[in-house]
């Protein structure tokens, strides 16, 4: 673990109990503070106090007296709609609040580094859509071509819980905007933004706050590096202000279906090619087409940002083709289940919002799309434009109904489960088609997380293609 610096003999307050949270309490203690923690939760209460943490409830009076700071966990309000009690007398009080990103940053270095040939690098990934791809195929990339690396924060490992980085090592973050937001240090080496659309926005009092919380990683970052998709007007504008001229090659700005000719440097997708420009000049080119873990222009997307992040590391084209070959994607993002008389079945169960399912949608020409769950402001409306490849929709959950009313001329069936749209599509689906799982929602109306719901999809094609 990495163990939390600055805090030796002050006692720290934990709010949070998760995974995260109880990783943060073991480093904090590693580090030598006193820590005491709490969560709403009684049976994540009894977890922590079999570990031998005291666990008491901090809006109790003096919980809080002479307490350093107050950790929390990200899925825990601390401004929009309306602030955590526990944080909200924090604020009151005026203890610094902070989360384990934040404490990871301050305590990352040690003296031990003074011995290295070469200091350990963090590169950390943020936006709407893309961030855990783009986390994995780093990681997978660096790991390929022998760098140490560890992969950490929004996807596996809670960031306190790596080991201590060896030297030369490269830690890969996945970051969202809950933890961007609050992090009261945040100084990576190199910084990606995949691209932004509406999310979490009751968390952010809209758009604009969603964004500034985006922004924080770059502007108070302060990265070596920025690599910036520029697909979208936020993108364009966070990258205008990093850089100092168009040809500040300290900004890789990336895209897919742009082209990006005319800066330092860049690297774009068109048609299924990734190129690498710098200064005018056309520096490399990858055929995207052929790398089935990488299906659809949004994942040609998160190609060219993982590219220039590996650039950015020193790393060859040459060595990082080659390792996009061998990346088999992640589960529940345009991940291949299995094949059958010619038909594909595509869990894309991430999917839980109008922008993610869109992309997911242009990815292939024929599709049986399973869709719904509990749906999100304005449902499906948006996906007019991209219902094109849609030969019929089965919808679920929820929203199925509401969903239903805004297919248009779209062919669809209102299925209610995923045993029943599983059977329906792949009894009707033809050579060439796939059968895609792609809600454009929620998944708690019917499962506990959109894992849940890909697993649950997964297990019934599997069963099905078994014969079972």
């Amino acid at each position: 673990m990495i163990a939390v610096q600055g805090y030796s003999g002050r006692r720290v307050a934990v709010l949070g109990l998760g995974r995260s949270g109880l990783a943060t309490a073991r480093a904090l203690v590693a580090g030598g503070a006193e820590t005491v923690l709490w969560d709403d939760s009684a049976e994540a209460r009894l977890k922590a106090e079999a570990e031998g943490f005291t666990c008491t409830d901090l809006m109790k009076h003096g919980a809080l007296e002479d307490v350093a700071c107050l950790v929390t966990s990200p899925g825990i309000p601390h401004l929009y709609p309306a602030p955590n009690r526990v944080i909200a007398r924090a604020l009151e009080l005026g203890i610094p609040v902070d989360n384990d990103i934040g404490l990871f940053f301050q305590s990352f270095a040690t003296p031990n580094w003074d011995n290295f040939e070469t200091a350990p690098r963090v590169v950390c990934i943020t936006g709407s859509n893309g961030k855990s791809t783009t986390t994995a195929l780093i990681h997978h990339i660096l790991l390929e071509c022998g760098r140490p690396s560890q992969m950490a924060g929004n996807i596996g490992r809670g960031v306190l819980d790596i080991d201590p980085p060896e030297d030369g090592a490269v830690v890969v973050l996945e970051l969202s905007s809950y933890q961007t937001e609050l992090a009261r240090a945040l100084t990576p080496d190199i910084a990606v933004f995949t691209n932004l659309s509406p999310d979490h926005l009751d968390r952010h009092n809209g758009m604009g706050g969603y964004f500034a919380a985006k922004r924080r990683l770059f502007a108070e970052g302060g990265p070596d590096r920025c690599v910036v998709g520029v697909d979208e007007v936020e993108g364009q504008f966070l990258a205008n202000q990093l850089g100092q001229s168009p040809q500040d090659d300290r900004v890789i700005r990336i895209s897919s279906g742009s082209k990006l000719e005319n800066f330092g440097w860049s690297v774009f997708a068109r048609k299924g090619f990734l190129a690498e420009w710098r200064k005018g000049r056309q520096m490399a080119a990858i055929d995207l087409r052929e790398i089935k873990g990488l299906p659809g222009a949004h994942n040609h997307q998160n190609a060219c940002a993982a590219y220039a992040a590996c650039r950015s590391l020193g790393l060859a084209p040459k060595q990082i083709e080659a390792a996009l070959h061998s990346f088999g994607g992640l589960p529940h993002r345009s991940q291949l289940v299995g094949e059958r008389g010619g038909v594909r079945f595509v869990n894309d169960s991430k999917a839980t919002n109008v922008d993610a399912a869109a992309k997911a949608l242009q990815a292939f020409p024929k599709i049986r799309w399973i869709a719904g769950g509990m749906g999100k402001e304005g449902g499906i409306a948006d996906l007019a434009p991209h219902l094109g490849s849609v030969v019929k929709a089965y919808l679920i959950g929820f929203s199925a109904r509401d969903f239903a009313l805004q297919m248009g001329e779209t062919p669809h069936e209102i299925c209610e489960t995923m045993e029943a749209a599983v059977t329906r599509a792949a009894a009707e689906a033809e050579p060439g088609e796939v059968v895609l799982l792609a809600p454009a929602a929620a998944s708690f109306d019917q499962y506990p997380n959109f894992e849940k719901r890909g697993e649950d999809f997964t297990a019934r094609v599997q069963a099905l293609l078994s014969g079972a």
